[in-house]
């Protein structure tokens, strides 16, 4: 089973993530993304989605148009774990 990061792993791990928001109520974590137009977004969605699948960890997300908003949390952990942490940066390795 997937462990909920400490809270002390959680700071740590937030402190790499600059660009992504904590809810704190859902432990979560969310990132906004914007593109030119839909096909870049889509397009992104579609590497995220692959990526997603390889690990077997899957985002909560919407898309409108040339945005696309990316909600992270384990669900089976009740919060952040490691697993949100890796997927928040190979999501980033995308656009970075």
């Amino acid at each position: 089973m997937v462990e909920q990061l400490s809270p002390a792993e959680r700071e740590d791990a937030l402190e790499g993530l600059p660009e992504w928001d904590h809810d704190d109520g859902r432990d979560s974590i969310s990132r906004s993304f914007t593109f030119d137009d839909f096909s870049q977004a889509f397009a992104f969605m579609t590497q995220v989605a692959l990526l997603a699948e390889k690990a077997d960890h899957h985002p909560e997300w919407s898309n409108v148009w040339n945005r696309v908003d990316i909600l992270l949390t384990t669900h089976d952990a009740g919060g952040l774990s490691e697993r949100d942490i890796e997927m928040a940066q190979a999501i980033d390795a995308l656009v970075d």
